[in-house]
């Protein structure tokens, strides 16, 4: 249901999300109104975010938990967080953790490593030792055959055929749990010269608050989004993005942060970054099938359902052999 999320929610809520025009933004209006409402709310605010996938307005999340929406160029005030939105955040709590911030992304994250390195290779195998002198056989579903062998035959096709999507979406979903151990295994991918890659950009001026910054902003990256100060540290942390809308392809993305002496830290940047954190940056669009485009997309969201088959069929099997 997730793979379909921003639809939904654009569809639900399309008087805080979506503003008449269509076309490209125009990235000084853009800023000159998110300058404004920083301005107006500056010390209330938690995070301001800029359009990006449905969201085409821009949200500000308060100090209090509170989330208002505003339209992009007026700055005009749209509403509040609404519950279908709510529905989906919790959805992905849910999906993620369990609900259980302790321990439930553990449970998710293992649960999903042995699905990978225990079912699906097991599978895999006893297909193999069956079908691998033989290989179209393995892929053939005999619809006339009696119940007993066609739920045999129906476990043995889609469990093939969807080997290759099931295990890409369960093993980039683990990553959100073990996210450092992977990043940890990838850096044998990495060049020497590219394992350090956060810096301070002496290319750019020093800037002495948010606004100026936002006044004299330069970049090949569009903003996504602005994480205000905690506990008086005076940083601002800035996440930025290739393109707003949802893309196909690899997910090109770039942190930095002000502070307070105006100097401006580059923490990640997609061309400049080790492989190891551009492959870890893919995880997020091969687990949602983003990276496939809407083919990938709906190629998720049936894979999604194969794992009941699978189990299902394969209790029936089980049964049968008794």
């Amino acid at each position: 249901m997730y793979v379909w999320q921003p639809e939904i929610s654009a569809f639900l809520n399309s008087d805080l999300l979506e503003i008449q025009q269509k076309e490209e933004f125009d990235e000084s209006w853009l800023l000159n109104t998110m300058k404004s409402l920083i301005e107006e709310r500056g010390g209330e605010i938690s995070q301001i975010h800029l359009p990006y996938r449905e969201q085409q307005t821009i949200s500000i999340d308060y100090k209090d938990g509170k989330t208002e929406y505003f339209h992009p160029y007026s700055g005009t005030y749209l509403g509040e967080k609404s519950n279908s939105i709510k529905f989906f955040e919790k959805l992905l709590i849910y999906h993620r953790t369990l609900g259980k911030a302790d321990y439930g992304k553990y449970i998710i994250g293992t649960s999903a490593l042995i699905f990978v390195f225990l079912l699906l290779m097991s599978g895999l195998k006893i297909w193999w030792d069956i079908y691998g002198k033989k290989v179209s056989s393995g892929f053939k579903l005999k619809w006339n055959s009696p119940k007993r062998l066609f739920n045999y035959n129906l476990h043995k096709v889609l469990g093939i055929f969807f080997f290759l999507p099931l295990g890409f979406m369960a093993f980039s979903g683990a990553y959100f749990t073990f996210n450092s151990s992977y990043k940890e295994v990838m850096q044998v991918f990495d060049l020497p010269k590219k394992v350090n890659q956060i810096y301070v950009d002496h290319s750019l001026p020093t800037y002495h608050s948010i606004g100026e910054y936002l006044t004299h902003y330069d970049e090949t990256y569009f903003i996504r989004a602005i994480y205000f100060p905690v506990d008086g540290n005076g940083k601002y942390k800035i996440r930025l993005i290739e393109r707003r809308e949802i893309q196909t392809g690899l997910r090109k993305t770039k942190e930095m942060e002000l502070h307070q002496d105006g100097s401006v830290l580059t923490l990640s940047d997609f061309p400049n970054d080790p492989l190891s954190l551009q492959m870890a940056g893919q995880f997020y669009p091969i687990h949602i099938g983003e990276i496939g485009g809407i083919v990938g997309r709906f190629l998720v969201f049936i894979s999604g359902f194969i794992p009941l088959v699978l189990l299902v069929s394969g209790w029936k099997i089980h049964n049968s052999k008794k």
